[in-house]
């Protein structure tokens, strides 16, 4: 189950940076244009912006999520064999 609550975790989260990073992206890009009275290229928000972000996200979040689960893991391993060396 650790492998399964990892992917899902990283896979939340990354979604959920995509999101911001495309929606603040798109909100920079047309200030940008429109201050330097240009069309908007909204490709950039996805290709520069939110994509590389969200890739970030995913590696920070597939590491620190596996981290805690082992912990959590080893965690619960060692108290199960304290209560039964105390029985």
């Amino acid at each position: 189950m650790i492998p399964l609550r990892v992917l899902l975790v990283t896979f939340l989260l990354t979604l959920l940076a995509f999101a911001v990073c495309l929606l603040l992206g798109i909100v920079g890009i047309i200030i940008g244009a429109h201050l330097r009275g240009v069309p908007p290229n909204m490709r950039l928000a996805y290709t520069n912006i939110a994509a590389p972000a969200a890739a970030m996200v995913a590696a920070i979040a597939l590491i620190s999520s596996a981290s805690l689960e082992i912990r959590h893991y080893r965690q619960v391993r060692t108290l199960n064999e304290i209560e039964k060396a105390s029985e």
